[in-house]
């Protein structure tokens, strides 16, 4: 029996689930190839499910990663199995004589720069050998028939703002921990480094090679210091394993060993390509990275060649491969990235590249704008959010040239409605001051950034940068932008409870936007004129201008302004009217979320349906929805105080609740409300929950997740039961398994749920 899985690679985090499904595919294939970028990991879930594996006859691993030569691959093999060369019969004749009737488990790792030969090798291999079974690794695919592709994707990281508690849940801050402890005793994530622990796995794509290269720099560098330094990422990890295989000394090694099995090509896309920093597709390619009038043949990347040079990353895992909605969408691990802008640059091509890739997004905000106000608004803000990264790629382009910043001006206001009905308020306002600063003085569009970097500014509160935005609009703007500008005072007025100021300064702008043609402006400043108006005091006209405005957004099918619209019409029956009308509604504007991601006004309405409960006997309800709102503002860094008019109702409200149920109640009911995410609490809105099934939670598991709901940590509730940390985060990782949910706020909210 052959037992040959290389020692020291066996032990690793995560990956229990690829491990089964690997294992099992191993069971009804004869050829199983894992594929995925360098560093992800393939040779080590090989060993792992090659460690484990059950053939009559063993097991044999063979390490191909040093071998160059193709012709002394079946000699190599026939070494490993023990065989002696002492024959003239060629090798494959060797090898498939020995193994014609053998049960056994041949593992060739780092098959990507012997393709071909390991290609033909094992073709010949399975034919003779029916009772052989392979497992390859690779970062491209063999390409023989009846190969069963097995993708191996990088360790889960967490999202920003996840707390300590929860970090232990992705693998790839487990393998971070379990690293970082066998260099550093001790080493823990805690509240002072969880957000850098999140910046590190994140920066490094949640490659394991490439978190293990950063653990061990925590020698002499805290988590903090070796994000911060991830910049100069290949100096800073390049030959911290010496004893390792060349490809593994370093993330340079590695990406440089995927470099060389490129053709022309696929190194020249591959440094193109660079310029993305999200998905991008074929057109996408084809339009930024291709050379302009270069006849295939002609040397360069024509455009004709993009497709098999795109297909030749995907195969080396270079690109990752997604598909969403039927189309196929490409993207570059960051590592891989880097290494591509630095060949962008040495080939002198990254200006007119990213040039190109600019113009791309550009082009994009533009369409956005033409077609935002309409029935193809969904698609439109999808489209936005999917590009998001790369406009954010290209915006910077911008802000280093005072020429390209005017171009920059203009992605940036003809976007306007992305940044306000996505809550990204503070990242509108970076750009804007980015690019007004860069910009010449009197560059076109300036006024537009200026009217919006006031309007962004005052709906975070900051009165001093509104103020200062439009001291600054030339005395030359153009009529649109003076209404603009009119409008945001308006804004202001109204915030300040101002409602006869406000109706007037709405006003002008709708008349002057209308005039011009601009139709989403126009219905912008009419629902904010109905609400003004009912602030004044004229309700009944209030409430025309607002059905009139709800009536438009209807007719022409968009769902943004409708949404806000529907807002303001709750809110100004819920100040000055009718309450029942008030929550039909603001439900409606729930309804409304399920078409798109609008959480600011989401947040607002949760505010008013909240105060609407309050005033029809529901108190709990009133309360529950009040914390929602609070989490959904705090989610947005926003703050309803900032809005003068509902200080005085809510407060009010809040006190009708306390009255009604106690503080001690509304208090607990504050928290579950707190607790939930924004689908949570939309769902809850509009009567749609459900009480939850019995998930089969043990007893012990529901005794954890009650304590889970109080806020406490694993070592928290260890030392409330009596049990190990360790069997605490077991249960926790349970209770999680079997509610169907990521973190403990969700938790929290399930088990609120039950008592409620």
């Amino acid at each position: 029996m052959v037992e040959s899985v290389p020692a020291g690679v066996t032990s690793h985090v995560g990956r229990a689930g690829e491990t089964r499904a690997l294992t099992a595919l191993l069971g009804s294939a004869a050829l199983v190839t894992v594929t995925g970028p360098g560093g992800v990991g393939k040779t080590r879930l090989a060993s792992t499910v090659a460690a484990r594996a059950r053939f009559a006859d063993g097991v044999a691993f063979v390490e191909l990663g040093e071998l160059r030569e193709a012709e002394l691959l079946a000699p190599t093999v026939a070494e490993r199995l023990g065989l002696g060369s002492q024959t003239t019969r060629p090798p494959v004749e060797v090898l498939t004589h020995h193994l014609r009737t053998r049960r056994l488990l041949l593992v060739l790792d780092n098959c990507e720069h012997l393709v071909d030969a390991c290609a033909h090798l094992v073709e010949a291999l399975l034919r003779a050998c029916p009772r052989l079974a392979v497992l390859a690794t690779s970062r491209q695919s063999l390409g023989v028939a009846g190969e069963r592709l097995f993708p191996v994707s990088p360790l889960a990281v967490p999202e920003p703002g996840e707390s300590a508690a929860a970090l232990g849940q992705y693998d790839a801050v487990r393998l971070l921990v379990d690293r970082a402890t066998a260099v550093v005793p001790g080493f823990a994530v805690t509240a002072d480094n969880a957000e850098d622990v999140i910046r590190l796995c994140a920066a490094l794509d949640g490659l394991p090679l490439a978190i293990e290269l950063a653990a061990i720099r925590l020698r002499s560098l805290s988590v903090a210091q070796v994000a911060d330094r991830l910049a100069d990422r290949f100096t800073l990890l390049d030959r911290v394993r010496p004893w390792g295989p060349g490809r593994h000394s370093g993330v340079r090694a590695l990406i440089d060993w995927s470099h060389e099995l490129c053709d022309d090509g696929e190194r020249l896309l591959w440094a193109r390509a660079s310029v993305f920093s999200g998905p991008f597709d074929l057109d996408a390619a084809e339009e930024v990275c291709a050379d302009a009038d270069v006849p295939a043949g002609g040397g360069g990347l024509p455009r004709a060649a993009v497709l098999d040079a795109l297909a030749g990353l995907v195969d080396k895992s270079v690109l990752l491969r997604t598909e969403r909605r039927g189309r196929v969408r490409h993207r570059m691990p960051e590592m891989v990235r880097r290494h591509g802008e630095q060949r962008l640059r040495e080939l002198g091509g990254e200006a007119a590249t990213r040039r190109r890739h600019r113009d791309r997004l550009a082009a994009l905000t533009e369409g956005f704008a033409a077609h935002w106000f309409g029935p193809d608004q969904v698609d439109w803000i999808r489209r936005v959010r999917h590009q998001h990264a790369d406009l954010r790629r290209a915006l910077d382009f911008c802000a280093h040239d005072p020429a390209e910043a005017v171009v920059g001006l203009r992605m940036v206001t003809a976007a306007k409605e992305y940044w306000m009905a996505h809550g990204l308020t503070t990242e509108g306002r970076m750009w804007l001051g980015r690019l007004l600063d860069a910009a010449p003085p009197d560059a076109p569009g300036r006024a537009h950034a200026l009217w919006l970097a006031a309007f962004l500014a005052l709906v975070q509160g900051d009165r001093a940068g509104y103020a200062t935005a439009l001291d600054q609009i030339p005395d030359t703007a153009d009529g649109h932008a003076r209404a603009y500008t009119s409008h945001v005072r308006g804004y202001a007025a109204l915030m300040d409870g101002d409602g006869a100021a406000a109706a007037g300064l709405f006003g002008a702008a709708a008349d002057t936007l209308g005039a011009l043609g601009d139709r989403g402006g126009q219905v912008w400043a009419t629902y904010n004129l109905g609400l003004a108006l009912c602030h004044a005091g004229n309700l009944p006209r209030g409430r025309e201008v607002l059905a009139a405005a709800v009536a438009t957004c209807t007719e022409v099918g968009e769902v943004c302004w409708l949404a806000w619209a529907l807002w303001s019409r709750s809110a100004a029956e819920y100040l000055f009217g009718d309450r029942a009308e008030a929550e039909a509604a603001g439900l409606e504007v729930m309804r409304l979320q399920r078409r798109v991601d609008a959480r600011t006004v989401v947040t607002f309405t949760l505010a008013t349906l909240a105060g609407c409960a309050a005033h029809r006997g529901a108190p709990r309800r009133s309360a529950r929805l009040l914390g929602a709102a609070a989490a959904a503002a705090r989610t947005l860094g926003a703050s309803l105080a900032n809005y003068a008019a509902f200080g005085s109702p809510v407060s009010r409200d809040s006190s009708l609740v306390v009255d009604a149920i106690g503080a001690a109640a509304a208090a607990e009911e504050f928290r579950a409300g707190l607790a939930m995410d924004t689908d949570a609490a939309v769902a809850y809105a509009l009567g749609e929950e459900r009480a939850p099934a019995d998930p089969g939670l043990t007893a012990r598991e529901a005794e954890v997740a009650a304590l889970v709901a109080e806020g406490l940590t694993d070592r928290e509730i260890a030392e409330r039961l009596g049990i190990a940390p360790r069997t605490a985060e077991t249960h926790v990782a349970h209770v999680r398994a079997k509610l169907g949910v990521r973190g403990r706020a969700q938790i929290a909210a399930w088990v609120a749920g039950r008592v409620k």
